[in-house]
């Protein structure tokens, strides 16, 4: 099945997809697509660069919301221990070791519903001391609102993070505590405060073809596209309500990088969780597919991600080097 006619041509930055195109495009023979993929991800970047980021994790668990993936919601029985926001000189001195391990993004995730403003005081302070290593900052903390995202950017925050995580027309299946609508209500508080955007979702929870479709055509119809799309592969959690989810083909993943990039070409397409239940040979087709950031660390969050030791070697087999800041 060939993607339908259309006066656009493969690397034109559009936010009018209609879900028939992206559906064509998920249809293609594998080889086509991958080819396409790779020839709009070669004219906007080095195809043998990837971005190193690190995120960790400054306030873990009591999460209010029931994300049905999250090992952090309290509505989970995970065994995870709920802990205060980290001191700043700590989240300093692990943003200075993951710079000295070649990281150029440092991102910070807490886990609230929405932050409070003297939690948000201080987050502020470590989005300033980041910034002031050098390194690009990135937090992820939940719902904001205007005058929120407006106090970020006055520190010097570079990205916010606030997934769609799927379709809108599965998402009640996953998260019940708050609505898409808040999700894209953020995501407007941030992109109105001048912020760049790091915006994604999650692929294995459950959803159909179709729901995989419609995630990527709510991001690729957006005012602007997110300048970041992190594609996470889900980690089942014991004690979670997907903690046994069934397992994916690992083509299909493949093919949602690969739609992420035709969809938004311009864009980092972040190949984010899963990886450690990735082979190597996964991620060799992701990257081949348009993928061109990782998140670097033993750990995302609260969930396993491969040794620095191993991305280097794979990196090195591939011929590929970290992008410099």
């Amino acid at each position: 099945m060939n993607a339908p006619e259309t006066r656009f041509r493969d690397g034109t930055v559009r936010h009018d997809w209609t879900r028939e195109e992206i559906r064509a495009l998920f249809a293609l023979p594998f080889a086509d697509l991958i080819f396409r993929a790779q020839g709009v991800h070669r004219q906007n970047f080095d195809p043998h660069e990837v971005q190193i980021s690190t995120l960790l994790s400054i306030k873990t668990g009591g999460c209010p919301e029931d994300c049905g993936y999250c090992s952090q919601s309290a509505s989970h029985e995970t065994g995870l221990k709920a802990s205060k926001l980290m001191d700043l000189s700590q989240v300093v001195a692990d943003a200075k070791a993951a710079r000295d391990a070649g990281a150029t993004r440092f991102c910070m995730g807490a886990a609230w519903r929405s932050p409070k403003d003297k939690d948000l005081d201080q987050v502020c302070d470590m989005v300033r001391e980041v910034k002031a290593l050098g390194m690009e900052t990135c937090v992820t903390l939940g719902m904001l609102t205007a005058d929120q995202a407006t106090r970020l950017k006055d520190a010097g925050l570079d990205y916010y993070n606030h997934n769609i995580d799927t379709s809108p027309e599965y998402y009640r299946e996953i998260i019940t505590t708050r609505t898409f609508e808040d999700r894209i209500d953020t995501l407007g508080h941030v992109r109105d405060a001048g912020i760049n955007v790091c915006c994604g979702g999650i692929i294995g929870m459950g959803e159909t073809a179709e729901d995989r479709v419609g995630m990527l055509h709510a991001l690729a119809t957006l005012p602007e596209h997110p300048e970041s799309v992190p594609i996470n592969l889900l980690m089942r959690v014991e004690g979670t309500k997907l903690a046994h989810a069934s397992d994916i083909d690992a083509l299909d993943f493949v093919r949602t990088i690969a739609v992420a990039r035709l969809t938004m070409p311009k864009s980092m397409v972040r190949l984010s969780a899963g990886r450690d239940h990735m082979s190597d040979e996964a991620q060799a087709l992701c990257f081949l597919a348009g993928a061109n950031s990782i998140f670097y660390g033993t750990r995302l969050l609260t969930t396993p991600n491969p040794k620095e030791s191993h991305d280097r070697r794979l990196l090195e087999r591939l011929g590929m080097n970290a992008m410099p800041l």
